[in-house]
C-alpha cells in the first residue's frame, strides 16, 4: 500500500513522508537550509520488534498485588486486553487516591515524546490525574537546566527570558566581535527543540559571523563542541573548572583596571564583594590566574592574555546546558554573568550574556508575534513537589526534609507513578539507585511506544501511538512555521494515542467529561487552532480556517526581533526598566541567597571544590553530554542511531595518552567502571577531547547484564549507571549527571551481547485468585 506524501513535524525538524510497502521515505522540509539526519531515525521504528503492540502487566504484580517488589526490571510480562488493562489501572489509581489521597501519586513525564502540542504527554498526563483525582506530586525544572532555572531569577531574570529571548544568532553575525563560549557551541545540541524546528540556521549564521571577523573561543573538554565554520580556537579545559577560569579572567580585569566601572556602579550591585574574593581581602586566598590555572588547566598566561583579547570588544558570552550539570553548577552560570557585566557588555546588540545559547533549538531565534496554545492541565490540588532530578531521593526518603531554593520542604510519600512521555532511566543518574527507588513503589504505570527500560520496570504497561501514527499540530513560539502533523500509519498493534488511553480510564472513573470536555483528539486540535486563529484576527493577521490548514499541511507566522530586550530595555532606561530582582539590577551579589545560609551556594559566585576528585582507582573523568544521533533516548533503536554504534554497543572517545598505557587500541570493546557499576563502549581514539577525559553520550538504552545487580554491567553503554546521584547544591537540587570519575580497560574475553532491543520475556495468562488487591483475576 503506498499513501500520498503528508506533512508531519518532529522535535529535530519538519519533514513530509510517505510508505510504500511499509518503508517509510522521508523529505525534509524544503526551507529548512540544515536538515537534521536525525529524521532517518523515523525510516526502521514503526514496526521495530521493540514495539509494545499490547497491554502487558508484569507477573509478580499481577500475582502478588501492589507492592514494594525487587523483581521489577527482571520480571516476566502476561499481555492483556485492554479492557482488563483499563480496570486494573483505574483500580489501582481508586485505591491509592482513596487509601492515601493524590499526594500519594507521581505524575510522571518529561514532555519530549512529541512536537505535537495536542498530544503533549506532559499535559495529558497532568490534566488526566488533576481532572478525576484532584491532582498528584508534580516536579520542577530540568535534567537539563536544573540548576541555572533557578539561580537565575535571583540575579537577572525567568531563564525563558534570557535563554529564549536572549541575544539572537543574527545579532551575533552582525556585531559580535568575539563570543566566549564556556561549554561550545555544538550543533548536535542546537538540532533539536521541543515543539518543532522546520529551519537549522545555526551553521550558517555561525559561518557567517566568522566569515565577518568574528572571533570564537570555545572552553570544553571537547574540541568537537564547536563548530568547523566557526573557524575558532580550542581551549581545553578540566571538567567542572570553568568558575575558577572565569575568577582568574576577572581578577587579570581588575588588576589591569580593564573592567566597567561606570557600567557595574549604574546596572549591577554588589560588585565590591566579588573583588574582595577575588583580592582575597577575607581569606588571604588571591584567586588570580596563577590560583585559576592550577585548578583549570589552562596556563596562567593564556589565561591572562585571554583577558586583554576581552578588553575593548564587542563580546559575548555563552554558557552551556553542560557546566551547569554538575556539582555546584549553579557557580559558572552566575559568573559568566559577572564577566558580562564586568566587560559592560549586557544590553548592547550582540554583545553580553546568553545563557545556553546553541543548546537548544529554540535559542538565539525570534518568537511569533502569536503562538499557538497549550492543552489545559486544569488546577493541581497537590502542593508537593520536588526537583525533578530528586525522584530517586523522594522514593528512598519519604518524609525526609531537603533544602530547595531557600526552603526546607519534605519529600512526600508516593505509593504510584504514572510515567507517560518520559525514560527516567536515560535521565537520572546512578541507574543502580533508580531501580531500588522504583522497588519501593505499589504500582508503577508506564505509557510507552517500545520497551525502554523504565518501561521493563513497569507493572502496567499501555502501549502508546508514536507520533507518526496519530494526528497533531506542531509548532514552537520560537519556530516561524505552523506544521499539519498529518498521519503517516496506522497504529502499532493495539497501541492506542495518550489521549485515548487518559480518556477511557477517565470514563472508567466517571470523569470522561471533565478529562474530555467533550471533544475528540481532532475537535481539540481545531478548538486550539480556532483560539490562535482568534488571537491572529485581533493582530490583523490573516490565517486560513482549520480545514485550509489542515490541506496546505504548513502555516507562515509573523515574528517579532526582539531578542535580548530585557537588558537592552535596562541598559537604556535602568529606572523605567529595572529586572525582576530585588535591587532591579544585576546581582552579581544577592541578599536573598545569602539570607538563605546555605554553604554550598553563598551570596555571591565562589569557587567550590567538587567532592569527585581524580584518584589512583578513578583517574579519569568521564563526560557524560548528550548524544549527536538522537535526541536523548528517543529511538535509539532508530537507523541512524544505530549506525552510529559499533558492534551494537555506545562509542566512547579517549585520548590516545590514555589509550597507550592500558592497551587499548581504536575499535577495542572497553569496560568503563567505578563504585556504582560499569558499562561497555566501543572506543574511539582521538585527539579531538584532552588527556585524562574520556566521553560517552547518554542516551543508549539501559541494558544490564543482571538486572537486580547492586553494581550493574550495562552491555550497551549507558554511562547513568556511572554517574553520581546528587543535586547541584541545596539552592537548586539539579542534576550531576554531566561529570564523573572512572577507570577504563580494554574488556578482556568475548564481549557479551547487547539485548537493549529485544522484548522482555513475555509469560503466558494465568488465572490469579483472592492475592490481587486492586482489581479481578484475570484469565
Amino acid at each position: 500500500m503506498t499513501v500520498k506524501p503528508r506533512t508531519h513535524s518532529a522535535h529535530w525538524g519538519a519533514f513530509s513522508a510517505e510508505l510504500q510497502d511499509d518503508k517509510l521515505l522521508i523529505t525534509p522540509f524544503d526551507g529548512d537550509p540544515d536538515p537534521s539526519p536525525l529524521l532517518n531515525n523515523f525510516v526502521n521504528a514503526l514496526r521495530h520488534p521493540v514495539r509494545i503492540a499490547t497491554p502487558m502487566v508484569r507477573r509478580g504484580w499481577l500475582e502478588n498485588g501492589p507492592g514494594p517488589d525487587d523483581r521489577r526490571g527482571a520480571d516476566e510480562y502476561i499481555a492483556i486486553s485492554w479492557p482488563q488493562a483499563i480496570e486494573l489501572a483505574a483500580g489501582e489509581l481508586s485505591r491509592v487516591a482513596a487509601e492515601f489521597g493524590p499526594q500519594a501519586v507521581f505524575g510522571g513525564s518529561y514532555g519530549w515524546s512529541s512536537a505535537g502540542r495536542f498530544h503533549h504527554a506532559q499535559s495529558q498526563v497532568h490534566r488526566f490525574l488533576n481532572t478525576t483525582i484532584g491532582g498528584y506530586v508534580r516536579s520542577v525544572n530540568s535534567y537539563s537546566s536544573g540548576a541555572a532555572s533557578v539561580i537565575l531569577p535571583h540575579i537577572i531574570g525567568d531563564m525563558n527570558e534570557i535563554a529564549r529571548r536572549g541575544v539572537s544568532w543574527e545579532e551575533i553575525a552582525e556585531h559580535s566581535q568575539l563570543v566566549l563560549s564556556f561549554g561550545g557551541l555544538a550543533l548536535k545540541n542546537s538540532q533539536v527543540a521541543s515543539g518543532g524546528i522546520s529551519e537549522h540556521t545555526e551553521r550558517g549564521f555561525i559561518q557567517q559571523a566568522a566569515r565577518r571577523g568574528t572571533q570564537f573561543i570555545s572552553v570544553s573538554p571537547l574540541q568537537t563542541d564547536l563548530p568547523q565554520e566557526a573557524q575558532g580556537e580550542w581551549l581545553a579545559i578540566r571538567p567542572g573548572t570553568d568558575a575558577a577560569l572565569i575568577l582568574g579572567l576577572l581578577h587579570v580585569l581588575v588588576s589591569k583596571q580593564w573592567s566597567d566601572e561606570a557600567f557595574l556602579a549604574r546596572y549591577c550591585v554588589g560588585w565590591d564583594k566579588m573583588v574582595a574574593y577575588l583580592l582575597g581581602k577575607e581569606d588571604g586566598l588571591v584567586r588570580d590566574a596563577v590560583w585559576a590555572a592550577d585548578i583549570c588547566g589552562i596556563d596562567a598566561a593564556r589565561i591572562s592574555a585571554l583577558a586583554a583579547e576581552l578588553y575593548g570588544k564587542r563580546v559575548m558570552i555563552t554558557v552551556a546546558h553542560a557546566l551547569q550539570r554538575a556539582e555546584h553548577g549553579e557557580q559558572p552560570v552566575w559568573l559568566g554573568l559577572v564577566l558580562a557585566a564586568a566587560l559592560g557588555q549586557p544590553g548592547l546588540p550582540g554583545g553580553g550574556y546568553g545563557y545556553a545559547l546553541g543548546a537548544l533549538g529554540h535559542y538565539g531565534k525570534h518568537h511569533n508575534q502569536v503562538s499557538f496554545p497549550a492543552l489545559p492541565q486544569g488546577k493541581n490540588g497537590v502542593e508537593a513537589f520536588i526537583p525533578v532530578a530528586r525522584i530517586a531521593d523522594m522514593l528512598l526518603h519519604p518524609g525526609e526534609a531537603f533544602r530547595y531554593n531557600g526552603q526546607t520542604r519534605h519529600y512526600p510519600t508516593v505509593k504510584l507513578a504514572w510515567w507517560a512521555g518520559g525514560n527516567p532511566f536515560h535521565h537520572h543518574q546512578h541507574l543502580a539507585r533508580l531501580r531500588q527507588a522504583f522497588n519501593r513503589l505499589d504500582t508503577l504505570i508506564v505509557h510507552e511506544v517500545a520497551w525502554t527500560a523504565t518501561a521493563r520496570h513497569a507493572d502496567i504497561v499501555l502501549p502508546a501511538t508514536m507520533t507518526l501514527e496519530r494526528e497533531d499540530v506542531g509548532g514552537a513560539p520560537t519556530d516561524r512555521h505552523l506544521f499539519a502533523m498529518q498521519q503517516l500509519a496506522e497504529p502499532y498493534g493495539q497501541a492506542r494515542d495518550d489521549y485515548a488511553i487518559f480518556s477511557e480510564l477517565a470514563k472508567k472513573l466517571g470523569r470522561e467529561q471533565a478529562f474530555t470536555g467533550g471533544r475528540t483528539a481532532r475537535q481539540w486540535l481545531e478548538h486550539l487552532y480556532q483560539q490562535m486563529q482568534e488571537k491572529c484576527e485581533q493582530q490583523q493577521i490573516p490565517v486560513p480556517d482549520f480545514d485550509t490548514f489542515w490541506q496546505q499541511g504548513q502555516l507562515t507566522l509573523p515574528q517579532l526581533k526582539d531578542g535580548g530586550r530585557l537588558l537592552r530595555q535596562m541598559r537604556r532606561d535602568p529606572e523605567r526598566y529595572p529586572l525582576p530582582t530585588p535591587s532591579g539590577k544585576i546581582e552579581i551579589f544577592s541578599q536573598t541567597i545569602a539570607d538563605f545560609n546555605d554553604a554550598d551556594c553563598p551570596g555571591h559566585a565562589v569557587w567550590l571544590t567538587p567532592q569527585q576528585q581524580p584518584d589512583a582507582n578513578h583517574p579519569l573523568y568521564l563526560i557524560a553530554n548528550q548524544p549527536a544521533s538522537r535526541l536523548h533516548s528517543q529511538l535509539d533503536y532508530g537507523q541512524h542511531s544505530v549506525n552510529q554504534k559499533r558492534d551494537g554497543r555506545e562509542v566512547c572517545r579517549m585520548h590516545p595518552q590514555d589509550a597507550a598505557p592500558r592497551g587499548i587500541v581504536d575499535g577495542d570493546t572497553v569496560q568503563i567502571s567505578n563504585a556504582r557499576g560499569a558499562v561497555l563502549a566501543s572506543v574511539e581514539i582521538s585527539e579531538q577531547i584532552m588527556a585524562g577525559v574520556i566521553q560517552l553520550p547518554t542516551g543508549a538504552w539501559y541494558d544490564p547484564q543482571d538486572p537486580q545487580a547492586a553494581q550493574p554491567l550495562c552491555r550497551h553503554g549507558n554511562p547513568n549507571v556511572l554517574t553520581l546521584d546528587i543535586g547541584t547544591s541545596s539552592l537548586a537540587q539539579g542534576c550531576c549527571g554531566q561529570i564523573t570519575l572512572v577507570e577504563i580497560a580494554r574488556y578482556q574475553g568475548t564481549p557479551p551481547q547487547v539485548r537493549a532491543f529485544e522484548p522482555p520475556t513475555i509469560g503466558h495468562r494465568l488465572v490469579v485468585g483472592g492475592s490481587r488487591k486492586g482489581g479481578e483475576a484475570l484469565g
